[in-house]
């Protein structure tokens, strides 16, 4: 199926194919290039779908080597915080400058300095964040549209309700953003 898709989407060679043991429906792919890559399923993915959904789950991974999302997300996420980095530390410096203000020969103590980049970098951090989710979010929409054109919109469609379903039936002690994660062990760090 892998290899099909592949050929539909035009890779010049046919990821690896690996399946692990989980009770949750997932897969992922994962790779530095189109011709290097990786396609993951899990055996509660294929225990739980049809072919056809499972196809469009294959399609969307297949999607996003065809799309180099691993190393665009990779390359965004490292400007992102370049960009943190340097505007965390101009924004305390000149934080530090005003608090200084007429007077030169004072400066704010490395305590303060300190203090005031890690705010900066929380801040600009938690801006850059919803950047990098905005776009990766852009990149999932833009794999099921892959994925519908190399697979069908059916099997893509049938694979979305499927999944959607699946996600409901998850249970979720600690909210959405912790089951997303994958964390939903009883016994963890986090009890």
């Amino acid at each position: 199926m892998v290899s099909q898709l592949s050929k539909a989407a035009r890779l010049p060679k046919v990821p690896e194919v690996a399946i692990y043991d989980s009770p949750d429906p997932n897969a992922f792919a994962t790779g530095p290039s189109k011709s290097s890559s990786l396609v993951a399923v899990s055996t509660g993915l294929l225990q739980s779908m049809n072919q056809d959904e499972v196809e469009g789950v294959l399609a969307h991974e297949v999607s996003h080597i065809a799309n180099g999302d691993m190393v665009t997300m990779t390359l965004i996420q490292g400007v992102i915080n370049a960009f943190v980095m340097f505007f965390a530390k101009a924004a305390s410096w000149a934080v530090a400058n005003m608090l200084r203000g007429d007077d030169e020969e004072s400066s704010p103590s490395f305590l303060v300095m300190f203090a005031l980049e890690m705010v900066f970098y929380v801040i600009f951090g938690l801006v850059g964040g919803m950047i990098v989710s905005w776009f990766s979010r852009k990149r999932e929409f833009s794999a099921d549209l892959g994925a519908a054109k190399i697979a069908g919109a059916q099997k893509m469609r049938s694979a979305l309700q499927r999944l959607q379903q699946s996600s409901a039936n998850l249970p979720s002690e600690r909210g959405d953003a912790f089951a997303c994660m994958k964390i939903s062990s009883k016994t963890s760090w986090l009890d």
